[in-house]
């Protein structure tokens, strides 16, 4: 699947998360929780997922659009979340 972000974004997430929007090529989707994110109207479908890249789990926000896959948020997933994916 193509991968699409917001270049200024991903410059934002590196200096802050020292991680780049292009690591969501590895993101296993094959063992990712994956759940509509419903928290507010974004104007379009959004999608959290919890999934492992390499051997750490990490949290991704994205959205399909235009063929691709857009990420919107790419970071390390926090302690409620690895026992949230645990759980599965």
């Amino acid at each position: 699947m193509k991968i699409d972000y917001n270049p200024a974004k991903n410059a934002k997430n590196i200096e802050e998360r020292g991680l780049s929007f292009d690591l969501a090529e590895e993101f296993n989707f094959e063992s990712a929780l994956i759940w509509q994110d419903v928290r507010s109207d974004y104007g379009e479908l959004r999608f959290n997922a919890l999934g492992y890249i390499d051997n750490g789990l990490y949290h991704m926000t994205f959205t399909p659009r235009g063929g691709a896959m857009r990420v919107i948020s790419l970071r390390k997933a926090n302690s409620r979340e690895v026992r949230k994916y645990a759980k599965t």
